[in-house]
């Protein structure tokens, strides 16, 4: 969910752009969010995006109707130049004996200044469809980052980055390829035929006649056989989906290869998976270079009717040798026209393959933030000091096949500092993401607020609040390829300079920066690669200190440091909140006895609900699954 517009950065002209054309023109949540996803032809739905520029559609299609329409009248005045050559009047012997050329000429320059006309029209349409085209695409690219930001982690975990890459990239290009072309085909020929039809009928209409019940029929051919191209290339779109995500592991994990000799192994599997796709798109490649000229031999067959019945009907008398040419020229046309379409044919079938991917990502409902229309409005988050209450909270893996919380009751007060311990996967992570609504409990409730301010239910909360006052820390630390102080500013992006080095101090990173050549003007590798593990957490807990949230959650977001950093930064954090300056309350998922140790109190987590509750030393004493979770140790 969007927030005010003071706090969100000053996008670059073209954003704005494409932002007002998208959001005002067709508005999101009409046009993803309550799309139904069983729509059966996503390509025309791709196709319908050109009405977001109307008068420039218009103006492109109207020059190709004048091209294609000026076509067959073009083909008319070279049948009736080929007439008076044929009858001797184009050139004629005068009586002194000289040769009057005039009637040659004229046919002469009124066929050349025809064809350069069409050519212009034809230049300036084209140019015109690369241009709406390319930027459609941009629109498309720019729907597709939108949704795949506004989805919630349980869609993130059924589908890989892969896919994802895969429907931004392949999928949008194909479809641009439509965009372009697509319409600019099913246009033009229908123009195309329209116009030769009508021209072969007024010489007579039994000469049109079989030819259009042949283009007809190849063209049913093609549209029947697009069927099996569009499951074909759907299963090359899967393979390719494996390829860019072994890809992908491949780039992030290749420490993790390197590590433990793996390369030779990897090699092998992103090979097979190029295999099989090479395969499957080979399939598609034969089938459509198998089938396609069958529609096009049957097209031909008018040029045989034409050459034939136009035969008789000279013989008759009722059509000249002119008219037969020019008849024979429609053919040509048609049979050149189907022949493009069958070019194509690949493309507007990867396309509908491609489309259909796309929209079943825009047509997915966001599970967190994507509000019914009717919705109540949502309320601002409470300001000051917050706790947290979970109550009778059941939430399952995707698919609802494992439970991972079940009948979890937990609180927090305002200003305590708690470490939350339990056994690898019992749930901590979570149940950390429940908070700012990174994920969503099928049953139970989570509140925060406070015993004076009462106590809300986070999926009532202005989202875009509730984000900024809950703050989730990971493990993981990402940074992304950019300037420290631009990482830093993601948090607050109108900091100064002093109010970044102040979050530095509070995280105990300044060394860090004092140790880097550029300060906080240093760039920064792909995901902070030229810092170490912990000084990437220290700039990610600074990070979240300059948001000032109201409730920090540090997902194992210490692991990395060593026991004396990690005790002043949370002293930092105590001091903070002791003088009133900023209070807050930190939830600490920990792994480590050092961080236990720095907590007011101790939640442990098992079998989905919290077990026990108290002080290390209580636990340690009164608690056996506590004392065996820490390896029996007596925290001394």
């Amino acid at each position: 969910m969007a927030g005010p517009k003071a706090r969100e950065p000053r996008p670059l002209p073209l954003a704005r752009i494409v932002r007002r054309r998208v959001f005002q023109l067709i508005p999101y949540r009409e046009s993803i969010v309550t799309k139904p996803s069983n729509v059966s032809q996503p390509l025309l739905r791709c196709l319908a995006l050109y009405r977001l520029m109307p008068w420039r559609f218009a103006l492109t299609a109207a020059l190709f109707t004048v091209v294609n329409l000026s076509l067959a009248w073009q083909q008319w005045l070279v049948g009736r130049a080929v007439h008076d050559v044929e009858s001797g009047r184009a050139v004629q012997r005068l009586p002194d004996g000289t040769l009057d050329w005039s009637l040659a000429r004229y046919w002469l320059f009124a066929l050349l200044a025809v064809a350069a006309a069409r050519a212009v029209l034809q230049y300036g349409g084209g140019v015109m469809a690369l241009i709406i085209g390319q930027e459609l695409l941009t629109i498309l690219r720019q729907r597709i980052l939108q949704q795949v930001q506004r989805l919630d982690l349980a869609y993130h975990w059924r589908h890989g980055v892969g896919e994802l890459v895969t429907r931004t990239t392949r999928d949008a290009d194909k479809v641009r390829d439509a965009l372009i072309s697509f319409w600019r085909q099913v246009f033009e020929t229908a123009l195309v035929v329209a116009a030769s039809i009508g021209l072969l009928c007024w010489y007579s209409p039994w000469l049109g006649l079989p030819p259009l019940l042949l283009t007809l029929a190849g063209i049913g051919i093609f549209v029947a056989q697009t069927g099996t191209l569009v499951h074909l290339d759907r299963a090359a779109g899967a393979a390719y989906d494996k390829v860019n995500q072994e890809l992908s592991e491949g780039v992030n994990g290749v420490r993790v290869i390197k590590g433990f000799g793996l390369e030779q192994r990897r090699i092998a599997v992103f090979n097979a998976h190029v295999d099989e796709f090479v395969r499957l798109a080979r399939q598609a490649l034969v089938y459509s270079a198998s089938h396609i000229p069958l529609p096009q031999a049957v097209v031909a067959l008018g040029h045989v009717w034409i050459l034939g019945y136009g035969a008789h009907l000279v013989q008759q008398g009722h059509m000249n040798v002119g008219e037969i040419v020019a008849a024979l020229l429609v053919a040509n046309t048609l049979v050149f026209r189907i022949e493009g379409v069958g070019r194509v044919m690949q493309i507007f079938a990867d396309a509908r393959s491609s489309a259909g991917r796309i929209w079943e990502l825009l047509d997915e409902r966001p599970g967190i933030g994507g509000a019914a229309v009717n919705a109540p409005a949502q309320q601002p988050v409470p300001d000051g000091a917050l706790g947290l209450r979970l109550a009778g909270v059941d939430i399952a893996a995707p698919g609802g096949s494992t439970a991972i919380l079940s009948g979890c009751d937990f609180e927090l007060a305002p200003g305590e500092v708690v470490a939350l311990v339990g056994a690898t996967g019992s749930g901590k992570s979570t149940l950390a993401g429940l908070l700012p609504r990174l994920l969503e409990p099928d049953q139970g409730s989570v509140r925060i607020g406070s015993p004076w301010a009462g106590w809300r239910d986070v999926r009532g909360l202005d989202l875009w609040q509730l984000r900024h006052k809950v703050h989730v820390v990971p493990q993981e630390s990402f940074l992304f390829s950019d300037t420290l102080a631009a990482n830093l500013r993601l948090a607050r992006p109108g900091a100064t300079d002093a109010e970044l080095e102040q979050a530095l101090a509070w995280a105990s990173a300044s060394e860090v920066v004092q140790g880097l050549e550029h300060g906080l003007q240093t760039r920064l590798g792909e995901r902070g690669v030229t810092l170490s593990g912990g000084q990437r957490q220290r700039i990610c807990l600074a990070r979240a200190l300059l948001a000032r949230p109201a409730i920090l959650v540090l997902d194992d977001a210490t692991s990395a440091l060593d026991a004396l950093t990690e005790r002043r930064v949370l002293d930092n954090i105590r001091k903070l909140h002791a003088s009133g300056d900023y209070p807050v309350t930190v939830l600490m998922v920990a792994s480590k006895l050092s961080t236990i140790l720095l907590a007011d109190r101790v939640a442990m987590l098992a079998g989905g609900c919290i077990a026990a509750e108290g002080t290390h030393e209580v636990l340690m004493a009164s608690h056996a699954g506590y004392r065996e979770l820490l390896g029996g140790g007596d925290g001394q």
